[in-house]
Formats: C-alpha cells, structure tokens, sequence
C-alpha cells in the first residue's frame, strides 16, 4: 500500500511544519514535518533532498519541506507493508504510518500493537496505540493528543 495525498495533511496537523529547526518534545533538534536531524546533519549544517545538497541553517522552502516529508515517509512505508500481514483500509494504512514515523520503525515492528492486528483484533489497536504516550519516560499531552487523532483516523 501507499499513503494517499490525505496523509500530508494528516501527517502536518500532528506533527507541525518547521522551515527552522526546532527541539521536538524530547529535545532532539528537528525541522520540516518531524525530520530528526541525523548527527551528521547536525555537524554539516546540511541535509540530502533527493540529489540536493540543502544547507538549512536559514531555513527550508516550503517545497523543500515538503520533499523531505515524502522522502522520509518512503522509507516508512516500507516498514508498515513489511510488517503488517492483514488487509487495511486506507485510513488504518496512513494511521499505522504516522504511529511508526513517530515510534520509529524497530519500536512499531516490535509492538504488541503489531502482534495483536496481524491476528486479526482490529479493535485492540485503539487501547494500543493510547499506550504509547512517553517520552523520555513521561507522559507527554502532544503525543496523548495525536493519538486520539489517529484512533479517529484509524475508525474512520
């Protein structure tokens, strides 16, 4: 499966769009729709956008923010068709890719949330997905507050 054009938005609303860098709710330095900066594009001051070199210490472009989204939900998309061994709709589909962007991809491959859907209990996922509310070992409102945005989208 894919993400359809609906995900952007979806994606946006939960995330927030940043031409700056800015510390995510860890603290960890991020730009665009949740673009963590690697180590190394934190050293360089630069981040690869497709086949372009981009220095962001001034800023993204719209464009570019958006490119980057794209470019870093490529590869998560991979991880949710590797993983997920039950028929989806597109909406459940887009919710699992938001849930692992946000977790990262061992976290969701390793989840009980995971376990539970490719057994078939669909409705488990909602009680799944409202565990992972921590950060840094404390509850965090923001990631309380975008999952019960992707419970709606999940059931809708």
């Amino acid at each position: 499966m894919k993400v359809d054009n609906k995900f952007y938005e979806f994606l946006t609303s939960v995330e927030g769009k940043y031409k700056q860098v800015y510390l995510d709710s860890g603290g960890e330095p991020t730009i665009g729709i949740g673009h963590l900066l690697t180590l190394s594009e934190r050293r360089s001051g630069k981040i690869v956008i497709g086949k372009a070199v981009v220095e962001y210490r001034h800023g993204l472009t719209d464009a570019q923010v958006l490119d980057l989204c794209q470019q870093d939900i490529r590869a998560v998309v991979k991880v949710v068709n590797r993983g997920v061994k039950v028929p989806l709709t597109q909406n459940q589909f887009n919710t699992l890719v938001s849930f692992t962007f946000n977790v990262g991809d061992e976290s969701f491959l390793d989840s009980t949330l995971l376990r539970v859907l490719n057994q078939n209990q669909y409705g488990v996922v909602p009680s799944q997905l409202r565990r992972w509310k921590y950060d840094n070992g404390k509850v965090v409102q923001g990631l309380v507050n975008r999952r019960e945005k992707e419970i709606q989208l999940w059931l809708s």
